[in-house]
């Protein structure tokens, strides 16, 4: 047999090394994320899809774990996806994501138990009132209870005002009045006694909605009923975050005894004709309203990490008062916004771009703790 040089198992014992000294590293980074940066001050989230739930891509679980404390599930507890036809439920994902959270202790929180928007076809067909009730009161009962003393926070009522405030006319205004909200949170609360339950909006910062909202919430108390917080969803525009409105929404907030979240955070970078994230607008599809499909500017980054630093400055001034802040995804390839409400576009809205790397917007939030 042929003597291996000592030069060899000298270059062999470098690199081994050198390995397990940038594995250290990248351990140590992995594990000083924005969930330990921000740990003294309230949860950090992220919304994640089917595939995280099942964790498909060890790279991108990795990230999650290693920056967040907190999940929302994109949309496998939504009404559509979790009882798709009256008698039947399929809680094959919501159980896959109870069981993430729980095996890497996360807090979860669950999305959503009454909406107008992703209902399952058959119960726009419901004619009878008392059907429609029925379907109602099934759906809170059978969901909630399922998993009480699982979540951690329910978001009972999403959406549910329109922009001047009044009650948007869905079909649960429509079949049920208008104290179908404050039905929600009452079978919420009998159905999951130790879950902490919200009301979750767009735009609730904006004046108007503000106090419809505010309306809202006090009407549900006077009925002695829960309700513990409202949730900010904070889908935002680059150079247009509205930051005097959001201190005055969660100081108004904070005085009838709630809790704040910022729920569904992004910020958008392309353009559009109008505020708000209102999933049946849409906008037609044009080069114009896609100017990054091939990279984005440097200069674009730097600005949205600008208003992400200020956004934090803000929420760390109210930290005694905002209890969780959830990203609306975990990198840009998976936001909403590539398909909303222009179909096929390339946004950048998150902290984290499509191969996982961290932006400078992420850079900024780490470096406000440091």
């Amino acid at each position: 047999m042929q003597k291996i040089p000592h030069f060899i198992f000298a270059t062999a014992a470098f690199w081994l090394i050198t390995i397990s000294c940038s594995s250290s590293k990248t351990n140590s980074s992995i594990n000083n994320g924005l969930k330990e940066a921000y740990h003294s001050d309230f949860l950090i989230g992220a919304a994640l899809n089917t595939g995280q739930i099942e964790e498909r891509n060890a790279q991108s679980n990795a990230l999650i774990l290693s920056q967040f404390n907190a999940v929302t599930p994109e949309n496998c507890m939504k009404a559509e996806h979790i009882h798709p036809a009256w008698d039947r439920y399929d809680f094959t994902i919501p159980d896959k994501l109870v069981a993430y959270s729980q095996k890497n202790k996360l807090k979860l929180n669950g999305h959503t138990l009454i909406w107008h928007s992703q209902l399952p076809a058959f119960a726009r067909r419901i004619q009878r009132v008392d059907s429609f009730k029925t379907f109602f009161e099934n759906h809170i009962n059978t969901v909630a209870s399922r998993y009480s003393g699982k979540i951690f926070s329910w978001d009972v009522v999403n959406e549910a005002l329109n922009e001047d405030g009044t009650l948007r006319n869905s079909i649960f205004l429509q079949k049920l009045g208008p104290d179908y909200i404050t039905e929600a949170f009452r079978l919420a609360e009998k159905a999951s006694p130790n879950t902490e339950l919200y009301y979750n909006d767009y735009n609730n910062e904006q004046p108007k909605k503000r106090a419809g909202c505010i309306e809202l919430v006090k009407k549900v108390q006077a009925a002695g009923v829960r309700i513990d917080g409202v949730g900010i969803q904070g889908h935002w525009h680059l150079g247009k975050v509205p930051f005097k409105e959001i201190e005055e929404s969660i100081l108004a907030y904070h005085e009838l005894g709630l809790k704040v979240m910022i729920t569904e955070l992004d910020i958008e970078v392309l353009p559009r004709n109008f505020q708000g994230a209102d999933v049946a607008q849409r906008m037609a599809s044009d080069p114009s309203l896609n100017p990054y499909a091939q990279g984005i500017p440097d200069s674009i980054l730097q600005q949205q990490a600008t208003d992400y630093e200020n956004l934090f400055k803000l929420f760390l001034k109210h930290k005694d008062k905002i209890t969780r802040v959830t990203f609306w995804g975990v990198d840009d390839g998976q936001s909403w916004l590539n398909g909303w409400p222009v179909p096929g576009r390339t946004n950048y809205p998150l902290l984290f771009d499509r191969q996982l790397q961290p932006k400078p917007a992420y850079h900024k939030l780490m470096g406000l703790k440091k």
